[in-house]
C-alpha cells in the first residue's frame, strides 16, 4: 500500500513539472504567437496583396487586400495557379526572363497585367523571393507583394507620349536649370544649334541674341518666376542668322521639380513675318495705286491750285515789267514790292507741289504724333475746287482742345480724301443735299473719333455689311477699293473706321477713331 503511495506521489510530482514545463514553453512560445499574429495583421491590413505560391505558381496563401485590387475573396484564389491569369505577353515575358523582369541579390521585380474577376487586366508590379530547403536548395515556395500600379503606369505613358511628340515636333524646345545651363532639348533645337544629341555643355546665351538674352533676363525670367509663364516673340540664334520665334516660357512647378527649371518653346515665325511683310509691301502698293487714282479725280483740283499761285507770279511780273517800259531808270527799290509777292507766290507754289508729291508718293505707314486740325485742312484743300464745282458746301469743325492723335499724315489724309469725295458723289445729284460736314470730338482718353456725314441717299441696308469689302462699291464707275484701302489703313495706324447706323435724316455717316496723344502728366492729375 506504501508502495502505491509512493507511486501515486511520483506521477503527481512529474504532472507538475510537465505543467510547469508547458508553461514555460507557452511562455517561451507566446512572444512568438504574437509576432505571428503581428505578422498576419500587418498582412491582411495593408492594401498591397501578399501571396504565397508553390513551386507552379499556385496560391496557397492570399491577402484580404485580393478582394479589392482583383474583385476574388482570399479563399478563391487558394488553388488557382497565378500563371493562369497573367497577360499571355507579360507570361511569355517571365518565362523567358526578359530584361523587364528585374533581378537583385535573390529578389525578382516585374511589372505585368494580372486578370481580375470582372475580366479586365490589373496592372501589378510585383516583388518576389523564392524560399528553397537549406540542405537540399529544393524549391518550397515563393513570397509575393504585389501592388496596383495603374495609375503610375498611366502617368509614366502619357509622359511617353508627351515626350515622343515634344521630340518629333518641328517648334525648339529647350529645358534650362536655374544657372541658365539648358540640360536637354528636343531634335529640332539641337539641329537649329548644332548640339550633340548626348553631352556637351550648351546655355541660354548660345541658343539667343543679344536682345533677346537681355529681355529673358531683365523681363522673361523674373515674370516666370512670379506669374509661372510668359509668352512672347523672341530671337533665337540660327546658322544662317537670327530666327524670330513665338517663345512661351514655363516654370516646372509641382512633385520633382527643381527650383528655377523652365521650359522654352520657340515656334519658328520666320515665314509668318515674311508673309506680313510682303502683306504690308502689297497693302502699301494698293494704297500708293489709289492715292494715283484719286490724284486723277483731283486733276482740276490740282490745276486750279497751282494756278492761282501761277497767275499770281505772271500778273506781279507783269507789273513790274510795266513800270520797267514807263521809267527805265527806276530805282531798285521799287520793285521790292512786287518781286516779294512773286517769291511768296513761288514759295506757296513749293508748298502745293510738296503736298502732292507728298500724298502720291509711295512709302510705309510710320504713324507718330500729328496735330489734327493740318490734316484736316490738308485733305479738305485737296477736294476744296471739286466741291465748289458742285456746289456742295464742304464743313469742317474741329475744337481748339483736341489732342494730337497718333496717326500718319499721308495716310489718314487719303483716308479723308476718300471720304470725302464718296460723300460729294453721294450729295451730287440728291434733292436736298447742300452740306458735307467734317467733325471731330475726343471720345476717349486716349481716343478720338472724327466723323463725315453727307445729306445723300445712305447706304442701304443690304449693303452695309459689306461696305468695306474689297471690289465693293456702289457707283457704276467705281473700283470698290477707296473704302477698303482706308479700313486697312486705319488699322495699320490703330484705329478703326466704321459706318454708323442711320439716324432717320438721311445721309451716311463715317467715324474714323484714331488714338490721341497720352495726355501730360500734370494735365492728367489736373483735368
Amino acid at each position: 500500500m506504501t508502495g502505491q503511495n509512493e507511486r501515486t506521489e511520483g506521477l503527481a510530482a512529474r504532472c507538475a513539472e510537465l505543467e510547469a514545463e508547458n508553461r514555460r514553453l507557452r511562455d517561451q512560445l507566446q512572444p512568438l504567437q504574437d509576432e505571428r499574429d503581428h505578422y498576419q495583421w500587418l498582412a491582411e491590413s495593408t492594401t498591397d496583396l501578399i501571396s504565397r505560391h508553390a513551386r507552379d505558381g499556385t496560391f496557397l496563401y492570399a491577402s484580404r487586400a485580393a478582394r479589392d485590387l482583383l474583385g476574388y475573396a482570399p479563399e478563391e484564389l487558394i488553388g488557382v495557379s497565378a500563371y493562369d491569369l497573367f497577360h499571355p505577353a507579360d507570361l511569355a515575358d517571365l518565362l523567358n526572363k526578359s530584361p523587364r523582369v528585374y533581378y537583385h541579390d535573390g529578389f525578382y521585380q516585374q511589372t505585368y497585367r494580372f486578370r481580375a474577376r470582372g475580366g479586365h487586366y490589373v496592372w501589378f508590379e510585383t516583388t518576389s523571393r523564392t524560399r528553397r530547403d537549406p540542405a537540399t536548395g529544393e524549391l518550397l515556395d515563393i513570397l509575393c507583394v504585389s501592388r496596383d500600379v495603374g495609375r503610375r503606369i498611366q502617368a509614366e505613358a502619357n509622359r511617353e507620349r508627351l515626350a515622343r511628340v515634344v521630340e518629333s515636333t518641328t517648334d525648339y524646345v529647350l529645358f534650362m536649370d536655374d544657372d541658365e545651363r539648358l540640360f536637354d532639348a528636343n531634335e529640332a533645337a539641337r539641329r537649329l544649334l548644332r548640339l550633340p544629341r548626348e553631352g556637351g555643355e550648351a546655355r541660354l546665351s548660345d541658343a539667343y541674341g543679344e536682345e533677346s538674352l537681355a529681355e529673358l533676363r531683365d523681363i522673361v525670367l523674373p515674370a516666370v518666376a512670379r506669374y509661372g509663364s510668359w509668352s512672347g516673340e523672341l530671337a533665337m540664334r540660327g546658322p544662317d542668322g537670327p530666327v524670330p520665334v513665338l517663345s512661351v516660357v514655363m516654370a516646372h512647378r509641382g512633385l520633382g521639380s527643381e527650383p528655377g527649371h523652365v521650359s522654352l518653346l520657340n515656334r519658328d515665325i520666320g515665314l509668318r513675318k515674311a508673309a506680313e511683310t510682303q502683306d504690308r509691301r502689297h497693302q502699301e502698293q494698293i494704297a500708293h495705286a489709289n492715292r494715283l487714282a484719286t490724284t486723277g479725280e483731283l486733276a482740276s483740283n490740282i490745276a486750279h491750285e497751282l494756278n492761282q499761285p501761277l497767275g499770281a507770279i505772271a500778273n506781279y511780273a507783269s507789273g513790274a515789267l510795266l513800270k520797267l517800259d514807263a521809267d527805265p531808270d527806276l530805282p531798285a527799290e521799287a520793285l521790292r514790292l512786287p518781286l516779294s509777292r512773286i517769291s511768296d507766290q513761288v514759295a506757296r507754289l513749293a508748298e502745293r507741289l510738296r503736298h502732292i508729291r507728298a500724298f502720291v508718293r509711295k512709302g510705309q505707314t510710320r504713324p507718330r504724333p500729328a496735330v489734327l486740325l493740318e490734316v484736316v485742312d490738308a485733305a479738305c484743300r485737296l477736294c476744296e475746287w471739286q466741291f465748289q464745282q458742285a456746289g456742295i458746301a464742304l464743313e469742317h469743325h474741329l475744337p481748339e482742345t483736341l489732342p494730337r492723335v497718333i496717326v500718319d499724315p499721308v495716310a489718314l489724309e487719303q483716308v479723308l480724301v476718300n471720304l470725302l469725295l464718296n460723300a460729294l458723289e453721294a450729295s451730287r445729284d440728291h434733292p436736298g443735299a447742300e452740306r458735307v460736314s467734317l467733325r471731330a470730338r475726343q471720345s476717349g482718353r486716349r481716343e478720338v473719333t472724327l466723323t463725315v456725314s453727307d445729306q445723300g441717299p445712305g447706304v442701304p441696308a443690304s449693303d452695309a455689311e459689306r461696305i468695306f469689302a474689297p471690289f465693293h462699291s456702289g457707283r457704276p464707275e467705281g473700283l470698290g477699293m477707296g473704302l477698303a484701302i482706308s479700313h486697312s489703313l486705319m488699322e495699320a495706324m490703330g484705329g478703326d473706321l466704321r459706318l454708323l447706323p442711320a439716324n432717320g435724316s438721311g445721309g451716311a455717316t463715317f467715324a474714323a477713331t484714331l488714338l490721341a496723344e497720352p495726355a501730360p502728366l500734370a494735365a492728367a492729375r489736373h483735368p
